[in-house]
Order: structure tokens, then sequence, then C-alpha cells
């Protein structure tokens, strides 16, 4: 049944893309099958597979009926009563085609989850993305707290208030404790929806780079924090140690993705294994899902391991492997993200209808109170946190820009997923959770989906904005060091202290380590005589080619990893409104390589300070 829902989202999408309908996504599209299917397995199957044999439980113990409610059952030590193991069995669902809709929930963290992250990092626009790092960082760590306590806050209110506006309605107990984590796990946006939008009407990649660089990296926080969180035994003492195990789960699992990618990297360097690109290929993806496994067993955050795995790998491994193997690993990954993303989006859907809610699961005051929190957080993140941003910012964040990512927090798979984890146990304080995270990620998917278009033409934000650097690979001689003289055609474009000192170690010392790059570690330090005998072990004969100029040319696949001097073009816009080119200031005259040239005065040049 999910294959054919599959194959029916896909020719569906074809439609949509066939006829430019924007009032609906893929993955609103998917939800809504799911919706329908979910409804139709729960009231329209057939009474005579509902499940009527015995519920055994153990050897001495059966019903002659399936039970309505979840069943809690322990064992104890028979000498002393002590409790060696519980159980949680669930009541099963209405019938025998509805259970197996209803799969483990570790297949969302070890099966559809992982290549959904990876594909996060391994195709980030990385250019743009580290052209607005600061900002994406601050939204990613500093906004994802502040979302946490404020969700959290507000919906301890409303929980403390339920006896007040629902006296009849049983209430679970949740605690403070509680409400902070699952303000951490709703905390996690998805803006699939509206970023496709953005990719289909190519809208500013400025606006591209910071709603996407904040998805990617909020997830990673969101899903550490809740791990911190759930840890938490109460105390002054125990802040701190929460605070340091947050600290502890996300560089852990980050150095793990870094380790296997750049391990990945010198694998694919220093052998031939280019030589057979489907080996090179399966080494890529093996070892990529090796980073998940790996920190997952370490008691760590498996999203954060592969998701900087799949950014090291983009930018080092890469480089290193054949043609055939950069766009073969780029094809792949891309059908498992698009294949993984649309099955949760339809078992998001199905799962309303065929998981075994009770009523009282569907606690109408906390989901308003959720809505409620949500918008509120998304407003204290966004509009204060670009206040101070703005300040040190000479290329601002605008107010339509602002709106427009107050808009696309969209909840999707990882908050899903998270909630499903955490309902195995069975609890109602859990379901509720649950069905609160289904409702909200239906609405947002599905709504903001529906309204991103109009969202964009109301706030006037342009579209159409064609980014050349990532179509147009080119090469050219540094930067000059002096600046050009004063010129009207001149764009002068500062480059961020922080951006330029990576970037300047990024060149001279890891790109000559992990890939064959052009420069060695003997060029980049001449006066070194470490770095001088370092170099002879790890420069290869390819990139000694390169160094000397009897390469191939051929460039880095990497070049839209920031504004780096090897870039040429650029976009900006001109006194008129106009888009035009906007090219490098180097030794060579750019002329020669038909791309405009110093000697026209019409064509604005680019000069780094």
């Amino acid at each position: 049944m999910y294959m054919g829902l599959l194959i029916l989202t896909v020719v569906s999408i074809w439609v949509i893309k066939h006829f430019r309908l924007r009032f609906i996504h893929e993955t609103g599209l998917a939800i809504i099958y799911g919706v329908i299917v979910g409804l139709m397995v729960r009231y329209l199957s057939d009474d005579s597979t509902a499940l009527t044999k015995p519920y055994q439980l153990t050897t001495n113990l059966t019903f002659d009926e399936v039970p309505d409610d979840d069943i809690y059952v322990e064992m104890r030590a028979a000498d002393n009563g002590s409790l060696l193991k519980n159980y949680t069995c669930h009541a099963a669902p209405t019938t025998v085609l509805g259970s197996k809709l209803v799969f483990d929930p570790e297949i969302f963290f070890y099966v559809l989850l992982p290549p959904i992250i990876f594909h996060a990092g391994y195709s980030m626009k990385r250019r743009h993305f580290f052209r607005n790092f600061g900002a994406i960082i601050t939204y990613a760590f500093i906004g994802t707290i502040v979302s946490a306590i404020t969700i959290g806050g507000i919906l301890y209110g409303f929980v403390l208030s339920m006896p007040v506006v629902m006296p009849n309605a049983t209430i679970p107990e949740i605690r403070l404790q509680d409400c902070f984590w699952y303000g951490s796990i709703i905390s996690a946006t998805d803006p699939v929806t509206v970023l496709a939008i953005f990719h289909d009407l190519n809208v500013d990649v400025d606006l591209y780079a910071l709603v996407f660089g904040e998805s990617v990296l909020n997830d990673a926080v969101a899903i550490t924090l809740a791990k911190a969180i759930d840890n938490y035994k109460g105390g002054i003492a125990e802040v701190f140690k929460t605070i340091g195990m947050f600290m502890g789960i996300f560089l852990g699992s980050f150095t793990t993705g870094l380790v296997i990618g750049c391990t990945n990297a010198l694998l694919t360097k220093f052998t031939k294994i280019k030589e057979f690109p489907l080996l090179e290929s399966a080494l890529l993806l093996l070892m990529s899902y090796s980073s998940y496994l790996i920190a997952e067993a370490c008691e760590m955050s498996g999203i954060v391991a592969v998701l900087f795995c799949g950014i090291f790998q983009a930018h080092y491994t890469f480089n290193n492997l054949s043609d055939d193997s950069k766009k073969g690993t780029k094809e792949v990954i891309e059908v498992l993200n698009f294949i993984t993303e649309n099955f949760v989006f339809l078992y998001i859907g199905v799962s309303v209808f065929t998981r075994k809610f009770q009523a009282k699961d569907w606690n109408l005051w906390f989901i308003f109170g959720a809505f409620l929190a949500m918008i509120i957080s998304r407003l204290v993140n966004i509009y204060p946190l670009t206040f101070f941003l703005n300040i040190g910012r000479k290329n601002k964040i605008s107010a339509s820009f602002q709106h427009m990512m107050m808009f696309s927090g969209l909840r999707g798979a990882i908050a899903f997923a998270l909630a499903v984890k955490n309902a195995a146990t069975g609890t109602q304080m859990d379901n509720i959770f649950l069905t609160t995270t289904i409702v909200l990620v239906m609405v947002t998917v599905i709504g903001c989906g529906a309204l991103a278009l109009l969202m964009l033409q109301w706030l006037k934000i342009r579209v159409g904005v064609e980014d050349t650097t990532e179509s147009q690979q080119f090469t050219a001689a540094a930067a000059v060091s002096t600046p050009p003289p004063p010129d009207s055609s001149i764009v002068v474009v500062e480059r961020s202290g922080m951006v330029k000192i990576w970037n300047n170690f990024d060149n001279a010392v890891l790109k000559p380590i992990f890939t064959h790059y052009r420069s060695t570690l003997a060029q980049s330090f001449p006066n070194s005589r470490f770095c001088k005998l370092l170099s002879r072990v790890l420069t290869t004969t390819e990139q000694l080619e390169k160094s000397s100029g009897r390469g191939n040319g051929e460039v880095d696949s990497d070049v839209d990893i920031m504004l780096d001097e090897d870039e040429l073009t650029l976009q900006s816009n001109t006194s008129n409104g106009q888009m035009q080119n906007v090219y490098l200031v180097g030794e060579d005259d750019p002329g020669d390589l038909g791309i405009g040239s110093s000697n026209h005065p019409d064509t604005p040049m680019l000069a780094f300070m």
C-alpha cells in the first residue's frame, strides 16, 4: 500500500510541476493521500479482519477479547519481589491491515532519517551558507534554545489551567521538564515545502540560505537539547550538568562526523579506488551511514554526526571522486531523500487513523496551546535576534526576509519521528505529545505550503534570481592586494573576518591534506621544514601536476563553498535595478575567459578588501 501511495505521489508531483500548481506541494499532497488511506482502512475495512483471537501476553495470562487500553506488565523476582523488567503491551489497532500500517519507530531513526539528513549536508549550497554563517548559527543555536524555553513555559501554563478549562477531562501528569522536552523537539523546523517553492521560483539566494541553513542546524540542536533535557534529574547542579551534556553530545557527534568524513577523503585521495566508480560510491555511502550508527552506539546524536559528515564529504571527499561517482552519488542521494521524505509524510497522514489513539489522547486545549506557543516562540526567535544581527551586518536582513523566515517555521519529519519514538512508552502524556505533533505538522505543511507563493508576492520578495556560480565554474588568479581605483562600475565587497580566516586556513592546510588541491603544504608554508616533510607524505602525483600547471585544469567541484578568491562571478543589483554579473579583479584579464574584461567600462568589477 505504501509503495502504491509513493507511485501515486510521484505521478501527482509530475502533474503539479507540469501545470505549475503553486497552491499545494508534494509533501502536503503526501499527507492528504495518507489521511485518505488511513480513513479508509479505519472505517471501510471488512469486519471479518478484526482481531478476535486471544491476546496472549505470557504462557499463563490470556485475554478472550482484544483489550481496549494498553496493558502494563511487570516481571518481578520470585524471592524478593524486585522489579526485573517491565513491558507496555499496546492495544491492537482496529484491523489486521491497520496493524501492518503501523511499524516500529526505530525504522524512522535507522532507515528513513539518515538519508534525509545526509542529503541536507551533502547538497548544501555552501557558498551562500557560509556567507550568512553568523546569522545561521545565531538562529540555529540561540534561537532554538529560546524557542524551546518559550514553548515549554507556555505549554506548562496551559497544563496548569487544564483543570479549570477542562474539569471533566482525564488530565495526565505533565511536568515542567516534560514541557521543555516537548518544546525542544517541536522547535525542530522542517520548511521543506517552502524551500521547494523557493527553489522552483529561484528566490533570493540569501533568503534561501538563511531558511535552509537554520533548519539544518536547528534540527541538530533541537535533538541534542531534547536528549540533554530528558536526562535532567533536578537541582541546580544538574542544570550545569545538563548544559555540559548538551555541549558534549553536540561536539562529540560533530567530531564523529568530521573524523568519518575526513577519513573517507584520505582513502579516496591515496588509493586508486576512483578507477572503480561503483566501489568509491559505495564507500562514500557506507562511511557516511556508519557515522550515524557510531554516534548512536556511543549515545550521541546520529543526526548531528551524519549532517556534518555530509558537509565534510561534499567539501573534501567529493573532489577526489571520479566524474562518474560525482554525478552518481548526487543522484542516488537525491533519490533516497525524495523517497524517504515523502514516505515519512505519507506515514504521518496514515497514522492519524491507523494508530490506536483514544479520545483522551486528542487534547484540544493542549493542541491550541502548542499552536500559540509555536507562533510566539517564532516571534521571539526571529525578530529580536535579527535586530542584534543587523547591528553588526552591512548586508542587513530586510523586514520582508524576517517576515518570510517567521512564516517558514514549519514542523516536519524530525519532530514527528522524535514524538513517535517517545510514544513507544504508551503513556497518555506521550500520546498527547504525538497527536499534537501530528496536527502541527499537518497544518503547517499543508497550510503554509499553500500560502507560500502568496506570502512571497505580498512581501514583494524578488524571484527569478539566477545563481550563476552554481552552474558556471571558472578559475582566475588571486585578487590583487590593493583596492581598485574609485569607479562607478566597481563593486567592492568586504568579507567577514571569520569567513576570511577559515577560508585561508582551509586553502592553506586542509584542502592540501585531504584533496588533490592545486597548492601543497610546502607551497603554503615555504619556510617551514616540518610542513615540507609532511608535504612529501601527503602530496599526491596528481596534486603536484596541478601545482606545477601540468594538470588537466580541473576545477575544484566545490567552488560554491564561499566567496573564495578563486571565484569569479557573483550577482549584484545595479543602480537601475537590473541584475549584472560581478567579476573578481585579478592579475589575469577575465576577458581571456570570454566572460568579461576589466577594460570594459560596462562590466562591474569585484574587489575583496
